[in-house]
């Protein structure tokens, strides 16, 4: 009998200047069989070698630290080869600052006073593959990022529907359903494919982008207005 579990505990690096946070943090997710904390670190400055030394599967980022923020951090990490999967921590929700995170490639985004359940399934979510933003944070998203003037909007429009036509139909309606905030478990039951195909077609879409996550897939097929066809039929 298979599971979805992991065959090996998920490797995880805690970077936070507040030592109360961190001790707190190690007590929430050390209780996870499927989680080891493998290290901490007090500031960003301090990520790259923890990661190089450590090898993590995850990195649980602070924003605020005071010598290397997590968003400079995170960018640091999410730019070298072999980087690993993030998610920024932090006691505050600001649109500017999510969207900073997502395009330097975090894999989610968490606030401190999360419960601890949620912040341990968030951990499973991303090392499995999928993100921990919500549908409804993932619309706020976009609509920051759709800001600017009516020129702005166009010519990001002409931009995504260029991409979004160089996508196999497959591709484009996985795209499609990574925009409308699917999982991948709904969507292979929408699109009636296993969860493996499900993420090969992802992983192929990031690859032919350049792009670091699902988020960066929702934000180009909605420039390309693809999220106003719910079917996702309609052609760019």
């Amino acid at each position: 009998m298979t599971t979805d579990a992991p065959a090996a505990p998920v490797r995880l690096l805690v970077i936070d200047d507040d030592p109360l946070v961190r001790a707190g943090l190690a007590l929430m997710l050390g209780g996870a069989e499927d989680l080891v904390i493998v290290g901490e670190g007090a500031d960003g400055s301090e990520a790259a070698a923890l990661v190089d030394r450590l090898r993590p599967d995850v990195v649980l980022m602070d924003i605020r630290m005071p010598v290397m923020d997590g968003l400079s951090a995170t960018e640091l990490l999410r730019g070298r080869p072999e980087a690993p999967e993030i998610i920024v921590l932090t006691t505050f929700h600001a649109d500017e600052q999510v969207l900073r995170a997502i395009r330097a490639g975090a894999a989610g985004f968490v606030l401190k006073d999360t419960p601890p359940a949620q912040i341990v399934e968030s951990v499973r979510r991303v090392a499995a593959g999928d993100p921990v933003l919500s549908p409804a944070v993932t619309r706020q998203l976009m609509a920051r990022a759709a800001g600017g003037g009516s020129d702005d909007k166009a010519d990001r429009a002409e931009r995504a529907r260029e991409r979004v036509a160089l996508l196999a139909d497959r591709e484009r309606e996985v795209a499609v359903a990574v925009g409308q905030g699917r999982s991948n478990a709904e969507i292979a039951a929408t699109l009636y494919l296993s969860v493996a195909t499900v993420k090969t077609q992802v992983s192929r879409i990031l690859a032919k982008f350049g792009f670091n996550n699902r988020v960066q897939i929702a934000l180009l097929v909605h420039d390309a207005g693809l999220l106003d066809d719910e079917t996702g039929s309609s052609r760019p």
